[in-house]
C-alpha cells in the first residue's frame, strides 16, 4: 500500500476492543460500538503533531473509511484526533 494522505490529514488503522467484559461476559459484534482508537499509519505533509506509530483517539464518527489492500482504514482530519495514548 503506497497512501499519503493531503494536507492535515492521517491515515488510522483502528485497534479492535476485546470481546468480552472483566466479568466474562461475551459481547457479541452487533453489540459493540466501533472503537475510538487507532493507530496512526501515515501522516500529509502538514501534519507536524502526529508520526506514524502513534495510538490516538478519536472522534467515534469521526473521517471515512476507505478499504486498502482488503484493510478498512479511516482518513482524519488532523483536527478529529483528540489525543495521544503515551
Amino acid at each position: 500500500m503506497n497512501f499519503t494522505p493531503l494536507g492535515k490529514r492521517v491515515l488510522v488503522k483502528r485497534v479492535e476492543e476485546t470481546n468480552t467484559t472483566s466479568s466474562g461476559i461475551i459481547i457479541p459484534d452487533n453489540a459493540k460500538e466501533k472503537p475510538s482508537r487507532g493507530e496512526v499509519v501515515a501522516v500529509g505533509s502538514e501534519v507536524n503533531e502526529l508520526k506514524s506509530g502513534n495510538e490516538v483517539v478519536f472522534g467515534k464518527y469521526s473521517g471515512n473509511e476507505v478499504s486498502l489492500d482488503g484493510k478498512v482504514y479511516i482518513v482524519l482530519d488532523v483536527d478529529d484526533v483528540f489525543g495521544i495514548i503515551a
